[in-house]
């Protein structure tokens, strides 16, 4: 991802949804200064995808999920490397957890995969892009529309969902992060809206799977989310 409004290569002017890296403190252990400072360039912010002389995109439309604050049910997100738990928090971001409920429900994320990776930082998935046969380029994709921002206070930590978006501070859609370590940068600018219950041996998995492309992030052995299942308070 760049950071200047230049479409990263495949994007053809796609809007570009994910999570900003921290310039300086993103620790990747072992990394050159030469790729690092690529990675700090390329992460700096979550661009839209466009150059300055594009005309904006078309808005997709208003989200239709209804705010609840009700208690909300725990899914397990099973994938190929193994399967991750999470609790949501629908007191801080109400609309942002019913949406993931309702598109989970509906088989939306079966068959998507976590197609950016960074280890030590975290994990993206949700796109439909990411789907095998699909067209567009994963990280560009969504529901048709978008869900308003719902920053909150509760930090951004190892084991935490949160929503990925373009520049746009509302345009989150479906593709959602688990933070691999500690990004309390993110902290009041995305909206993180649950944790993990269980499964960190999943998520570690996962990150330390190696990663190449211009940002380092892109997972060289497919994580394919398999299913998500609801599991209904009892």
């Amino acid at each position: 991802m760049r950071g200047d409004n230049v479409p990263p290569p495949g994007a053809g002017g796609k809007r570009r949804f994910g999570v900003a890296g921290e310039q300086g403190r993103l620790s990747l252990g072992g990394m050159s200064p030469l790729r690092l400072l690529c990675l700090c360039a390329l992460a700096a912010t979550a661009c839209t995808g466009q150059t300055a002389a594009d005309k904006p995109a078309a808005q997709p439309a208003p989200s239709p999920m209804k705010e609840t604050t009700e208690a909300a049910p725990n899914v397990i997100i099973h994938t190929n490397y193994g399967d991750m738990t999470v609790e949501f928090w629908p007191d801080v971001a109400p609309k942002t957890v019913a949406n993931f409920l309702k598109l989970s429900r509906e088989g939306y994320y079966t068959g998507t995969a976590f197609h950016r990776i960074i280890k030590g930082f975290m994990i993206q998935g949700g796109c439909p892009n990411s789907k095998i046969g699909a067209r567009g380029t994963p990280g560009t994709g969504g529901p048709g529309y978008m869900v308003k921002a719902e920053f909150n206070n509760r930090a951004h930590v190892k084991g935490v969902l949160s929503m990925a978006r373009s520049a746009d501070p509302d345009s989150a859609g479906s593709q959602f992060f688990v933070c691999h370590g500690d990004a309390s940068f993110l902290n009041n600018k995305y909206t993180a809206f649950g944790k993990l219950v269980a499964g960190e041996e999943t998520l570690n998995k996962i990150a330390a799977i190696r990663c190449v492309g211009m940002e380092g992030s892109t997972p060289t052995d497919r994580v394919e989310i398999t299913s998500v299942e609801i599991v209904e308070a009892k």
